[in-house]
């Protein structure tokens, strides 16, 4: 875990560096910003009668953008991450809180005032290994590239103002990579659930689920008071080929205050319902449909911002 947390800060600030470095030497219509932060939280007991677990939380984030327009040609790219984890036994392995990497590319070309059509790149996943807590901490279920989202659709994008951006592609690949043996042999994330020891058949198809259909997501993007800004991404997704009234749903808000220029507060949610991600009873038995899931994290920290 130490080594992971430790290669994405590096990672990171390698990028931060090399931004500012460039910063004067940015070409004509190419901007960029974005920000990195560390959060943290802490809750102490001493002969507290009520009893208590004495924790230490982290979480490091890294936003970024890079924009190119000209004429009637746009290419956004963004790119978000972070990784958080709770320690409340340093004997023992932390838990993790958060962990996520996003990437989008979007290349526009202006329609109308307002409508552009566009092409959109779309990647997600995340970096360290996921577990179930409640049950096992010991037996992953989840880690790099198991799962990873890639979409890449044809579409049109609607700015109607600067805070609201609406983007729909009726024509969508997505495929779902699980690159982990013991995940795909169990049918994780959606992916064909097939025998580890049929190598062959193994190989070729468990690793990978292939979707087409519609895609569409909303930005919005608003400053409600002075210091406090909300953001908010909803992603639906139609599979054309497989039960296409079964909309998958990315939904993820962030609600910022800002104390100051590098200090702030943040509330995150960030909710997902997929029908094809298999949950299961007590008796291991796998329910019919799936479930809604959700996130919540509050943090308060460091904000830099990168210009």
């Amino acid at each position: 875990m130490k080594k992971v947390l430790f290669t994405a800060l590096a990672f990171a600030f390698a990028i931060v560096s090399f931004a500012q470095e460039k910063q004067e030497e940015q070409p004509e219509g190419w901007t960029h910003k974005g920000n990195i932060g560390l959060n943290f939280g802490q809750s102490s007991y001493t002969n507290w009668a009520a009893g208590g677990q004495n924790t230490i939380n982290g979480q490091a984030l890294f936003n970024y953008e890079i924009r190119y327009k000209k004429n009637n040609f746009k290419w956004d790219n963004t790119l978000n991450t972070a990784l958080g984890y709770s320690f409340y036994d340093f004997e023992r392995k932390p838990i993790k809180t958060d962990d996520k990497i996003e990437f989008t590319s979007l290349a526009g070309y202006k329609a109308t005032e307002h409508l552009n059509y566009a092409a959109e790149l779309a990647f997600r996943s995340q970096f360290a290994y996921g577990f179930d807590y409640t049950k096992d901490s010991t037996q992953y279920i989840s880690k790099f590239l198991a799962p990873a989202y890639i979409s890449l659709g044809l579409g049109v994008e609607w700015v109607p103002n600067k805070y609201f951006s609406l983007y729909f592609s009726p024509v969508t690949g997505r495929v779902t990579i699980v690159n982990d043996d013991y995940l795909a042999s169990i049918g994780a994330f959606g992916v064909n659930s097939l025998d580890a020891n049929d190598t062959t058949q193994h190989a070729k198809n468990a690793k990978v689920r292939y979707e087409f259909g519609a895609r569409a997501v909303a930005k919005f993007q608003y400053p409600i008071v002075k210091n406090v800004d909300f953001n908010s991404k909803l992603e639906l997704f139609s599979n054309y080929l497989n039960h296409p009234e079964r909309i998958d749903v990315d939904w993820q808000n962030m609600l910022v205050l800002k104390v100051n220029s590098w200090l702030n507060a943040n509330l995150a949610t960030h909710l997902i319902y997929d029908y094809d991600i298999p949950f299961y009873d007590e008796a291991g038995v796998k329910i019919e449909g799936s479930k809604v899931q959700f996130k919540e994290v509050l943090a308060i920290g460091f904000m830099i911002n990168l210009k």
